[in-house]
């Protein structure tokens, strides 16, 4: 009898653990109420679970989805100003170089021209025609006076390299015109002065060509090249 009283105690004691235990196994899965066999307790908030269920993406079947692309907008064309300029003063005047007025055959032979020029032009008047001179220096007579001044200038009409113009000290007039001609062999100068000529050997393997015929001498390097035409 002793023994039966103590099973039945022990029975009831299981029964009062599992009526405790139970709501917590029996949670909803939301943590707000537990049941026991129809009973249902209302958990506080510090025990319902602060944790969202885990989520679930389902692919369903079909074309995969076709991406879209972005568009920036086009900004607007920016308005370009074009200032107007403001329409020709007629009353200002225009300033243009006037054109130089040669005399009559320098254009067509400007070497001839100087050289009909001997003992008349002066240094003045040379300087008018064909401007300011490149450079000078003194002329020199047998005896290694100065008795004279030599002007380089450059041909306005593009024919020759330069002249040469040598000024007489005491008259102040020119006497003797050296032309540097652009190109020019002793060949075609044979052929324009013609042959009655005398050669003198010079320095550097030149030779000094001296018309017989006329006031001409003529300075040739090596190779056959005309250096100058020495008028006199």
């Amino acid at each position: 009898m002793r023994y039966f009283r103590l099973i039945v105690m022990a029975a009831l004691a299981c029964g009062l653990i599992w009526g405790a235990d139970g709501p917590n196994r029996a949670s909803d899965g939301d943590g707000n109420r537990l049941t026991n066999a129809g009973a249902s307790v209302v958990l506080p908030p510090v025990l319902r679970p602060t944790e969202a269920g885990d989520d679930v993406v389902v692919t369903l079947p079909g074309p995969p989805a076709k991406a879209m692309a972005v568009v920036a907008p086009v900004p607007p064309p920016s308005t370009i100003v074009r200032k107007t300029p403001p329409p020709a003063d007629p009353e200002r005047p225009i300033f243009r170089r006037p054109k130089q007025i040669y005399p009559e055959g320098f254009e067509k032979d400007a070497a001839n021209y100087l050289h009909q020029r001997l003992g008349v032009m002066t240094e003045a008047e040379a300087k008018d025609l064909l401007g300011e001179a490149l450079n000078s220096r003194p002329a020199y007579d047998d005896d290694k006076t100065v008795n004279g001044r030599i002007y380089s200038f450059a041909d306005p009409t593009g024919h020759f390299k330069q002249f040469e113009l040598d000024f007489d000290k005491k008259a102040g007039q020119l006497r003797t015109v050296f032309v540097y001609p652009l190109q020019m062999t002793w060949m075609e100068c044979r052929k324009t002065f013609g042959t009655n000529v005398r050669a003198t050997p010079a320095n550097k393997g030149r030779t000094f060509y001296s018309y017989l015929n006329r006031r001409m001498d003529v300075l040739v390097d090596p190779s056959g090249k005309v250096i100058s035409l020495g008028m006199y």
